[in-house]
């Protein structure tokens, strides 16, 4: 049967405070910010976001709360063309909420408030995977339960679909997940985290991806300024360079880049056009210009 959607994001929800700062703050400072703004957000529903605005058929499965964030959030969503058909009310968790400070060299910090994110459960979000006809790839994320993670891994795999997981943010990842995994993409913090080895430059990096790609999955590091590397399931290795660019904001660059790819595999592109595809329009995210 032929997928209903290109792409389905099985993730998280957030609304985002933002916050621009010279800098971010030491321990007991308080530095005068110069703006706020609300922003739609959540790895899951950035991700979405952008797979749709690069053209890809897409669904949301999350959860969100009975109140006015939840209510934003869906109504992004559906205004970008998503299907929220599963995206759930929690009657009792608020939604989910991050507040990230944005220096004025463009890196930021955050924190988030996970709320009615932590309430999807696994039965549910593989019944919506099947009940939304799946998709030709299913992207997850570590802002939900994992078990909720492993749960839509599986119904995908089931049905013949590819699954990209970005670990982030940073957390132990069971093997059972790995394994399900068909691409694994990271950061550089993310893949010290999981593979055990220091990763802070393109050498570093490559000593990092057989550690990582034990499953045999294709794997990605991305290094920001410094680019990209990436092994694929055969086992070769590759260097993406970065775009010289002039950074406004690195916040949601990755969420951007994962939308991407979602849609250039979706389309049938190999692990290298696709990489190519994200990186390209992940630089022109993180310099400002419009998607």
């Amino acid at each position: 049967m032929t997928p209903a959607f290109d792409v389905i994001v099985c993730g998280s929800l957030h609304l985002d405070i933002v916050v621009d700062s010279p800098h971010l703050p030491r321990l007991d400072e308080t530095v005068p910010g110069t703006a706020w703004k609300k922003i739609c957000g959540g790895k899951g529903g950035n991700q979405a976001i952008m797979a749709a605005k690069s053209g890809a058929r897409t669904a949301m499965i999350g959860r969100v709360g009975d109140d006015d964030f939840g209510q934003t959030l869906t109504a992004n969503l559906a205004f970008n063309s998503i299907s929220i058909d599963h995206v759930s009310i929690d009657a009792v968790r608020g939604t989910g909420m991050s507040v990230a400070i944005v220096e004025s060299s463009g890196e930021y910090g955050a924190v988030i408030i996970s709320g009615s994110n932590l309430g999807l459960s696994p039965e549910k979000a593989a019944e919506a995977w099947q009940t939304l006809a799946g998709a030709k790839v299913l992207i997850l994320q570590n802002e939900i339960p994992e078990a909720v993670n492993i749960a839509a891994a599986r119904a995908a795999k089931i049905s013949g679909g590819q699954v990209i997981l970005n670990a982030a943010p940073a957390r132990i990842i069971s093997e059972e997940l790995l394994s399900l995994i068909d691409v694994l993409v990271v950061n550089r913090v993310e893949a010290e985290m999981m593979s055990g080895t220091i990763v802070s430059d393109e050498a570093s990096a490559f000593n990092a991806l057989p550690k990582l790609a034990r499953h045999g999955q294709d794997v990605i590091i991305t290094l920001g300024v410094l680019g990209l590397v990436f092994q694929t399931k055969a086992q070769t290795t590759h260097f993406i360079e970065p775009y010289k660019i002039v950074v406004k904001s690195t916040h949601g660059a990755g969420d951007c880049f994962i939308g991407v790819l979602g849609n250039a595999m979706a389309n049938g592109a190999d692990i290298f056009a696709a990489c190519t595809m994200a990186n390209q329009s992940a630089a022109k995210f993180v310099s400002g210009v419009a998607f």
